[in-house]
């Protein structure tokens, strides 16, 4: 990757994104294995984290498990982008906004503890800005792993996990809020994510464990931030399509080369037909567009009328909110 030279930092990136140790000196077995010291391991995460590569060690969370998702959209006037952009930052629920190539030129997630607080997102921004928002809910996830990979075009991407939801214990919010966050970067993180939640850290490691074996942690590792590593033609594209069509064509979409996320979503009536969705994340407009091309060509996408939005920028990312910021305090 151009963008990282370093080997150690790449390796870093490269073999860490998922599977992060649940021991109680992590980065030390991460040391180990690059044949480092503990304390150069967390220097370099630190300092990857301070330059805007990484966003955190820590936790993507199975959608729709713990709390409520939605991907939303609002077509912003030019001369008002920068005001509705931060009116849409504000809230703490949004945990990613991004403008893109449409008419529809702000996409944004707005998470939540449940449905309703989802809901009450959406109506501020509606009120604050004016304009109509589009509530794009998920219907199923066909690939929602998003991981990448700093050398070879080999993605270690593992496949759908089933998700237990009967594992979840009280407390289990406010863990998977603090993961979700991002673990403290020093020596023991565990031990200090567990004294800021009042609890034991044996126990803590416990419940990351189950969670993480039941698939509602669906990653545990470095969170990359993919625009800062040269993934900056990124491209939103959308099919139209019946549902009954969705069934073969999801699966195959997902797996295809280049496609990095893939979900079905419901349409909106008369204004907006997409329902399956898929993320092509490249290096150049035109890898993007050739992975496109052959994804185009597959007999499951026949016939689809689809539609592509490259992303032009990032507002915001951060971990997605499972919990109301008065109840983690």
């Amino acid at each position: 990757m151009e963008h990282i030279t370093d080997p150690i930092d790449r390796r870093l990136l490269d073999e860490f994104q998922r599977d992060f140790p649940v021991a109680d000196r992590p980065f030390q077995a991460l040391a180990f294995i690059l044949g480092l010291h503990e304390a150069e391991v967390l220097d370099r995460l630190t300092r990857m984290r301070s330059s805007g590569r990484i966003t955190r060690v820590g936790a993507t969370i199975a959608p729709g498990t713990v709390s409520a998702s939605t991907l939303a959209a609002v077509a912003a006037p030019a001369e008002r982008l920068e005001e509705v952009a931060a009116l849409i930052d504000a809230e703490p629920g949004v945990n990613h906004n991004y403008q893109r190539e449409d008419e529809w030129n702000l996409w944004f997630v707005a998470t939540g503890p449940d449905r309703v607080h989802v809901d009450n997102t959406l109506a501020r921004i509606t009120h604050r800005t004016g304009l109509r928002v589009l509530d794009l809910r998920l219907v199923r996830p066909f690939n929602v792993d998003l991981g990448f990979r700093m050398s070879g075009k080999t993605r270690n991407v593992p496949g759908p996990r089933k998700v237990d939801r009967s594992v979840l214990q009280e407390g289990d919010r406010a863990l998977l809020q603090a993961l979700s966050s991002g673990l403290p970067l020093v020596a023991e993180p565990y031990a200090a994510l567990a004294q800021s939640l009042n609890r034991d850290a044996a126990k803590i490691m416990g419940r990351v464990e189950v969670l993480h074996s039941a698939g509602i942690i669906s990653r545990l590792g470095v969170i990359v931030r993919h625009r800062a590593l040269g993934w900056s033609a990124n491209a939103m594209v959308v099919w139209d399509m019946p549902t009954v069509q969705i069934d073969a064509a999801g699966p195959a979409l997902a797996a295809h080369p280049g496609v990095t996320l893939c979900y079905e979503r419901r349409p909106v009536d008369g204004v907006w037909p997409y329902s399956l969705y898929s993320m092509f994340h490249a290096r150049t407009r035109n890898e993007a567009l050739e992975a496109l091309a052959t994804a185009r060509a597959l007999p499951e996408l026949f016939g689809a009328q689809h539609k592509v939005l490259f992303s032009t920028r990032c507002f915001k990312q951060t971990g997605a909110l499972i919990q109301p910021k008065e109840a983690a305090a």
